[in-house]
């Protein structure tokens, strides 16, 4: 697969022509870097810490400036399926012909890309002045001639809304999972204690953060390596102390082994929101067996039922999967009843990516991108009908909803059921009421369609 992204990409940027960069020439200008980030809210925090240490290092930086000032570039890429892999591929070839031109000085790739084709990335884009891993900051920070600082583990600076941040409470996975390639870009799973998470949130609650939103790649093994228990449910206690954090979001939890004392916590503490992402992948046992997700369709009904009795107005998301190396029509039948018996609040689905080095890559990816495309709609469809039952028996009701921005003539927010960019938003009429950015209102609904709430505030 990345052979082909290559030959397709980069046939392009070899018949460009040649720049004279004498032309260019920028003296002794300060240098200044731009972080762009590809990819998932885990390879955001990654990029932040990155800006904090260069920062740290009195490093000039900005993170996807639209300013064209910059001389120095990071690409921090994902890996993790076919069209992840090509936009990373696409922003670096992008940026080494910006190189290649003379508007700027130094081109760096790093992220799960680099990590799992460094060696053919150099080959073939010998432009990049030097690729890095998932884990490999310090050496990133050398080519600047600047230092890792332990010191600022605890501190970082934010690129999303000031009101919100993403808290990665874990790296990497030990889970088995036939479709995943984290493990080979990520690593095995390794906890951070309880007490580095706590002064991270208490930092980022100073800076003016509201809403933290707990992401690992797994977060429900939290704590087996350092505490050898799953200690989830102890850092939320922790967490939900911090003064200055009203809402507290968690992100992929996996469903088997689930620790029940979780939603205990979430039950007993006002601000851990009643929303869990826990991506279940599908809805057949014979191609969650084949996934090696470790349970099946009945085992998972009952954990969505067990955790919807503890937690009655709980907003369950999850994520589908179409197309998996075996996957028959019925199978895809059965998903479709799936969804349809468990009515989740959120669902996204992706079509199966036939990934290197993972256990399904043995396997005959035998369906056409067409199949899985038309078998993934079927199940969005199903679900856009069960989001506008949800959404329309809202109207009436009053929610308090985090604003987010504003937008197209309307405050643009979000209740404790929705996250940034992926859920449900709140719309209110902007030219009719006066709201502020990061503040809380208690918003009634009026009206309602599949993915988004008209409302006003009370």
């Amino acid at each position: 697969m990345i052979k082909l992204l290559f030959v397709k990409c980069f046939s392009y940027l070899c018949s460009r022509k040649k720049y004279d960069k004498s032309l260019k020439a920028r003296g002794l200008k300060k240098d200044k870097v731009n972080v762009i980030t590809l990819g998932c809210s885990k390879n955001l925090v990654d990029s932040e810490v990155m800006i904090t240490q260069l920062k740290g290092n009195n490093i000039d930086v900005e993170h996807e400036s639209e300013k064209n000032d910059s001389n120095i570039v990071i690409v921090n890429t994902c890996g993790f399926i076919a069209n992840a892999k090509q936009e990373s591929i696409d922003m670096i070839l992008k940026f080494a012909e910006e190189k290649e031109a003379g508007n700027i000085d130094k081109l760096f790739v790093t992220g799960c890309l680099s990590q799992r084709y460094k060696e053919e990335l150099t080959a073939e884009i010998p432009t990049v002045d030097a690729f890095f891993g998932t884990n490999e900051v310090p050496a990133l920070l050398q080519r600047f001639k600047a230092d890792y600082k332990a010191d600022l583990l605890g501190d970082r600076v934010t690129t999303t809304s000031n009101h919100y941040s993403y808290l990665k409470i874990a790296e990497g996975c030990d889970r088995p999972c036939s479709f995943c390639a984290i493990p080979i870009m990520r690593g095995k799973h390794v906890s951070q204690p309880i007490e580095n998470l706590v002064k991270q949130a208490e930092n980022l609650a100073k800076n003016g953060t509201k809403e933290l939103l707990l992401i690992a790649q797994d977060l429900t093994y939290y704590g087996l390596d350092i505490y050898k228990k799953r200690n989830l449910a102890d850092l939320l206690r922790h967490l939900s102390d911090v003064n200055g954090i009203d809402w507290i979001r968690l992100h992929y939890a996996y469903p088997a082994g689930f620790p029940m004392d979780v939603i205990d916590v979430m039950a007993e503490r006002d601000n851990i929101c009643n929303y869990l992402d826990i991506p279940l992948q599908h809805g057949s046992s014979n191609v969650l067996k084949a996934m090696r997700r470790g349970i099946d369709r009945p085992k998972t009904e009952q954990l969505i039922t067990d955790i919807r009795e503890r937690v009655p107005e709980i907003a369950i998301r999850t994520t589908m999967i179409a197309g998996h190396p075996g996957e028959t029509e019925a199978d895809h039948e059965e998903m479709l009843r799936f969804v349809e018996k468990m009515r989740f609040e959120r669902l996204g689905i992706f079509t199966y990516s036939h990934e290197e080095n993972t256990h399904a890559f043995s396997m005959e990816d035998s369906l056409s991108e067409e199949i899985k495309q038309a078998r993934a709609n079927e199940v969005m469809q199903l679900q856009e009908g069960i989001s506008m039952e949800l959404n329309q028996a809202k109207i009436g009701r009053i929610y308090k909803t985090m604003i987010d921005r504003k937008e197209g003539g309307y405050w643009v927010g979000r209740t404790e059921f929705d996250s940034p960019e992926v859920d449900n938003e709140v719309l209110i009429p902007a030219n009719d009421y006066l709201l502020r950015l990061g503040d809380f209102a208690n918003i009634e609904i009026e009206d309602a369609s599949e993915f988004d709430l008209f409302g006003k505030p009370v």
